[in-house]
């Protein structure tokens, strides 16, 4: 198999017409000579100024997605012109969680006078496809990055893999006819009846049983790091190992669970992917989708290994890999605010939290000519990256390289902002060109 330097660069004629994507080499000479100008940064194109013939190949597109990587390949000829994977955010429902909070608590504090809204948004669900903010946003970028390929691929052949799981025989592999109608709590009042009753009425910690011993229902996962109200996510303790030092870490209820943090079953992956299989297909009705049952036998035929470029590579129907690029394409989604006004607990670096509500003194976005998520150079040492945060009101500033690792400037992982020059000005997106021999294959 030979190897290319680089990912090619996606090309459109003078017209906005696709055409087959260039070498690097050739796109730095076209732009060098203002022959091109470019169009989009994500993913990175460029379109001619000049009248061309157009000549076009057979190229396919594959996509590998998911609700935290999306892995792209564009193949023609037995040849891998692109690989990348885009990661997704999934910080959505913390931060709207916190956003609750602090709305809840404000309004006790300020109008307890106001009744609580519950059903001034339920027109939204009427129609069938609400979805939760944080579902609607993965599934939303899966479709848009899919059309962001297309937009710039001359005719492509589109290879999508989808999931479709059941997941009641995911938890109970012996499950067949009326059983799926009845849940685990069937003949129990409600839950907590259910988990004294499955453990016994005794402390899955000490193990204290009995007359005396006040038991209580505890989640072993918190729901504030995504865990849910399911029984298998719920265990019986007692009031003596149900204590707040336990559960902070070094303490033995905190322990005990970080052991034991593979009791719970996760079913919000096999979730998301069924909900994105009925969106995928309406969305792209022309597309060809398969499993990942046939994705896994396609990429062992290949010789290639697990990743979700990889994945994609063998989606895309190509038969055998005779050249593909020697680094792929990372880019991951970069949140530029926060949604609260005021801190309840003080963020990292401070003592004290920011009670007074002063967005710009908490969450700077702009300082002295850069802008949050600004793609700069750093003058000396030659370094590039993208503005994560400012420092002693914007005069330094700290940068990365796409990957979440800090530039460095003399061991130090902040920068002068008089050494920093504006490359480009940046979106929600950060990009990284990585080495194969660094990625961490699964």
């Amino acid at each position: 198999m030979k190897h290319e330097n680089a990912n090619r660069v996606f090309l459109l004629s003078r017209d906005g017409k696709p055409l087959m994507p260039c070498r690097p080499r050739k796109a730095r000479l076209l732009l060098k000579s203002g022959k091109a100008f470019v169009v989009k940064k994500y993913p990175f194109t460029i379109q001619l100024k000049y009248g061309s013939y157009g000549y076009k190949q057979k190229v396919s597109l594959g996509v590998d997605t998911g609700q935290r990587h999306i892995g792209f390949a564009v193949v023609s000829q037995e040849k891998v012109l692109c690989q990348s994977e885009v990661e997704l955010r999934q910080d959505v429902h913390k931060n709207l969680y916190t956003r609750k909070i602090y709305r809840r608590s404000r309004r006790n504090r300020k109008t307890r006078y106001r009744q609580a809204c519950f059903l001034n948004r339920v027109h939204g669900k009427r129609d069938g496809l609400w979805l939760p903010p944080s579902v609607k946003g993965k599934v939303n970028h899966n479709i848009a990055w899919i059309k962001r390929y297309l937009a710039v691929l001359p005719n492509p052949d589109l290879h999508v893999e989808v999931g479709k799981f059941d997941m009641a025989k995911m938890l109970n592999p012996q499950i067949s006819g009326k059983q799926y109608q009845e849940g685990s709590l069937k003949g129990w009042k409600n839950y907590e009846y259910y988990v004294l009753a499955r453990d016994k009425y005794t402390c899955q910690l000490c193990r204290k049983h009995g007359k005396g011993v006040k038991l209580v229902v505890h989640h072993i996962i918190y729901r504030s790091q995504g865990g849910t109200d399911r029984v298998s996510n719920l265990i019986t303790l007692c009031t003596d190992c149900h204590t707040t030092n336990n559960h902070q870490p070094g303490g033995k209820l905190y322990k005990w669970m970080k052991a034991k943090k593979k009791v719970t079953t996760h079913l919000k992956g096999a979730t998301f992917m069924n909900i994105l299989r009925k969106r995928m297909m309406a969305a792209f009705p022309e597309a060809s989708f398969q499993y990942g049952s046939q994705t896994y036998v396609d990429r062992k035929n290949l010789n290639l290994p697990k990743g979700h470029f990889m994945d994609a590579i063998a989606i895309s129907g190509i038969k055998s890999v005779g050249q593909m690029p020697e680094t792929v394409t990372m880019i991951s989604q970069f949140c530029k605010k926060k949604r609260s006004l005021h801190e309840a607990t003080a963020r990292k670096g401070r003592k004290q939290p920011n009670k007074a509500a002063k967005r710009n003194a908490k969450n700077t976005k702009y300082a002295r000519g850069i802008w949050l998520n600004d793609y700069v150079r750093a003058i000396g040492n030659n370094a590039k990256g993208y503005v994560q945060g400012f420092k002693s009101n914007g005069y330094f500033v700290y940068l990365t390289d796409g990957l979440g690792n800090y530039v460095l400037n003399n061991g130090k992982n902040y920068i002068n902002r008089k050494q920093c020059q504006l490359i480009m000005h940046n979106g929600n997106w950060q990009k990284a060109e990585q080495k194969l021999s660094l990625y961490e294959f699964k």
